[in-house]
C-alpha cells in the first residue's frame, strides 16, 4: 500500500535542513550578516503561516553542524532533510511494513516527536511531528519570515 494516498499520515513540509560546515558559528554569523538571517545557538528558525490553517504559525529550523558530526550517521551525506509529518506513530509502522529501515525509537519533547529513517540511497532523514505553539511561546519576534 502506498502512504501517498493515506488520509491519515503524511509528510506536511519541510521542518529543517542542517548541513555539515567547517566552523558553524562563523557560517552563522556570515548568513546573519550578508543575508540578514536571525541566528540562534541551533542555527535560524523560520516561520510561515499554514495553508491549511492560516492562523496557525509553522516553523523550519536551518543549522550548520559541525563536519565532525555523527548527528548525520550511518548517512555518509553532508546534510539531511527534516520532514513534519503528521500521526509519526501511524507513519512508523506502516515504513516498518514497507521494509524502511528504522534507525531509532520515537523521541518527544515538548516541541515535537522525532524519529529518524533511511532512504535507499543511505540518506538519513528526520521525521518530526511538531508542536508549533512551544516556537510561537518561545521564539515570537525572534523568527525569519
Amino acid at each position: 500500500m502506498s502512504i501517498k494516498n493515506s488520509k491519515t499520515k503524511k509528510v506536511t513540509g519541510i521542518g529543517g535542513i542542517f548541513f555539515k560546515c567547517e566552523e558553524p558559528e562563523k557560517m552563522k554569523e556570515w548568513y546573519g550578516k550578508n543575508l540578514g538571517l536571525l541566528t540562534n545557538a541551533y542555527g535560524a528558525l523560520f516561520e510561515f503561516r499554514k495553508s491549511d490553517k492560516p492562523a496557525e504559525k509553522g516553523y523550519l529550523q536551518w543549522s550548520p553542524f559541525a563536519e565532525d558530526t555523527d548527528y548525520f550517521d550511518p548517512s555518509d551525506k553532508d546534510f539531511m532533510i527534516n520532514y513534519r509529518v503528521e500521526n509519526i506513530e501511524e507513519l512508523v509502522a506502516e515504513l516498518e511494513k514497507n521494509g524502511v529501515p528504522i534507525l531509532d525509537k520515537i523521541e518527544t519533547y515538548e516541541y515535537g516527536k522525532f524519529v529518524h529513517i533511511l532512504d535507499p540511497e543511505n540518506n538519513k532523514i528526520e521525521l518530526w511531528e511538531p508542536v508549533d505553539k512551544v516556537f510561537t511561546k518561545t521564539h515570537e519576534g525572534k523568527t525569519n519570515k
